[in-house]
């Protein structure tokens, strides 16, 4: 898998040079040309660990969510504070871990974020399916909460019991949802697990939009190597087969395709923290990505907050992107959204994009990747599959790597990817 990736960097970069991420010392953020800047949020406790899930979480305990709230809302201010005037932001969206565990302190969340930011699009907040309660959802509400993503995953006692879940309340979310009513509901579920077929894919997003989503999102099952629960992988014949049957089902259904794994019932319904060309993040592991750089706090939570209380940075390690390595960078996400804008690519970098790539894109129309549509390139159902495909190597070659290596160390001194 590193091979391949490798390869494709150096290949996209024109360098052998590695993404090289240090801890650099209190690292220095530019806002210079981040136009469409977006906020992210993690809150990491849950109040059981999925053996399948790879995100920065631990145990629910009261007091020490307490003193990570306090640290989170330090360190909004702290970056705040450095801004000079309020500056706006297209969005927040706050993940975890279990965000709703602390749905009491939301409100003492967004009224610190709103002293620095304007959010012009929304904001987001995942929940577990046990979390879908009318007092809940009104405690989210009247906090400024706009969207919700509940992680479903399936609601199929099959695959539950395959991911270690329990079974959902669908009646009881449904009631809920109804009652307290948000403009994106998404509904989050996981495909390509073993024995999977596209009649339980299609029966998962009928069930979805049945009690009470206008957007689902449909992810493929990645086995992280420092991930307890061990799930056998899909042959990729029928990965491809079930990716492309949901696909055409969710389209026959009059969804709209809002991005390579999200498809919405209903247009305005949009819920995604990834296909942002700029962003900053908040709490543990959260990441900020900007023009040149791209860093991380540490997955400690309790160093986190001991940082914070000290007035200190949490960035774990920073990377300075050579300009090939943030284009390369910019291009895997915006693709995700199924659409690069060459006019958006050259508005970020003052440069045309066909300068920069075109024999890869004349190659991927070629290869039935892409097909181009007056200034933007859309991808196609095949480019579809086949981002799907990198996507796996793309993960374990660099998140996996990084995500395994953060969870030992609060703050290891150097990383090469």
């Amino acid at each position: 898998m590193g091979v391949i990736t490798n390869l494709t960097r150096m290949w996209l970069t024109r360098s052998v040079k590695p993404f090289l991420f240090t801890d650099e010392p209190a690292p220095q953020t530019s806002f210079k040309g981040c136009r469409n800047l977006g906020l992210y949020l993690h809150i990491p406790f849950c109040s059981s660990i999925c053996g399948f899930c790879p995100y920065c979480k631990v145990l629910y305990q009261e007091e020490l969510c307490s003193r990570y709230i306090d640290a989170l809302i330090r360190e909004i201010h702290r970056t705040g504070n450095s801004l000079g005037k309020k500056k706006t932001v297209t969005s927040l969206y706050i993940g975890g871990g279990t965000p709703a565990l602390a749905a009491d302190r939301m409100k003492d969340i967004l009224d610190a974020v709103r002293q620095h930011f304007i959010i012009t699009e929304g904001v987001g907040v995942e929940l577990h399916p046990d979390n879908v309660t009318v007092p809940v959802l009104r405690t989210l509400k009247e906090a400024g909460v706009t969207k919700l993503s509940i992680g479903i995953q399936s609601f199929q006692k099959k695959y539950q019991t395959v991911l270690g879940r329990k079974t959902v309340d669908a009646a009881a979310m449904s009631e809920a949802l109804a009652a307290v009513p948000f403009e994106t509901v998404s509904m989050d579920f996981i495909f390509a697990l073993p024995g999977q077929t596209l009649r339980d894919l299609a029966a998962d997003v009928d069930a979805a939009f049945t009690h009470g989503a206008n957007h689902i999102a449909i992810y493929p099952f990645i086995d992280f190597t420092f991930t307890p629960g061990k799930i056998r992988r899909m042959p990729e014949r029928e990965k491809r087969r079930l990716l492309d049957g949901i696909t055409a089902y969710c389209l026959k259904r009059g969804c709209i395709r809002t991005s390579v794994w999200t498809f919405a019932r209903e247009k305005g319904a949009g819920y995604s923290s990834m296909t942002r060309e700029t962003y900053l993040g908040f709490g543990c592991s959260a990441a900020t990505l900007l023009r040149g750089q791209f860093k991380i706090n540490t997955f400690s939570v309790e160093e986190y907050c001991r940082r914070m209380e000290r007035g200190e940075s949490a960035t774990a390690l920073t990377c300075r992107f050579s300009r090939r390595q943030r284009m390369v960078y910019y291009l895997f996400w915006a693709a995700y959204s199924t659409r690069v804008d060459a006019g958006e690519f050259e508005r970020f970098f003052g440069i045309p994009l066909k300068k920069m790539y075109g024999m890869e894109l004349k190659l991927a129309e070629w290869l039935g990747f892409i097909r181009k549509d007056k200034d933007s390139y859309i991808m196609t159902p095949k480019g579809a599959y086949y981002y799907h495909y990198y996507e796996n190597f793309y993960t374990l070659s660099y998140i996996d790597k990084m995500w395994g290596v953060l969870r030992n160390e609060a703050f290891p001194k150097r990383l090469t990817l």
